[in-house]
């Protein structure tokens, strides 16, 4: 019998190692097909707060520094797949890529936001350049 159990026990042991492994192995996939940001001009931020009734958002870059953007009717707001959705959509914690022009009295408004991650190609790219 100890020798039953013992090759039960090997063949699920040599299992989960094979499923830790291939799990980890898959994850740089994720990375490498996430969308990609659309154009230079996207800026990354982290959604703090969201405010419907004056359309603005409280967006907090990487270095902690946060911007009031406006948002108006002309604003695109997609998802990660780059359908459509709607300001009230959006809450504090998501991530964002943010493009925006700024009004006549220096405010910035976003003009597309686009939930999504920044993945490591796209942090090599934006702040690893050689």
């Amino acid at each position: 019998m100890s020798g039953r159990i013992a090759w039960k026990w090997n063949l699920a042991s040599g299992l989960g190692v094979f499923f830790i492994l291939l799990g980890t192995a898959a994850w740089p996939l994720r990375a490498v097909t996430a969308p990609r940001a659309a154009s230079s001009d996207e800026q990354f931020f982290i959604i703090s707060s969201v405010d419907l009734k004056k359309d603005q958002l409280v967006l907090k870059r990487p270095t902690e520094v946060t911007v009031l953007m406006d948002v108006n009717d002309k604003t695109v707001v997609l998802d990660e797949k780059g359908k459509p959705l709607h300001l009230k959509d959006l809450r504090a914690g998501d991530t964002v890529f943010v493009t925006s022009r700024q009004d006549k009295d220096q405010t910035p408004i976003a003009t597309r936001i686009r939930k999504g991650y920044m993945t490591l190609e796209e942090v090599r790219a934006r702040y690893l350049r050689e």
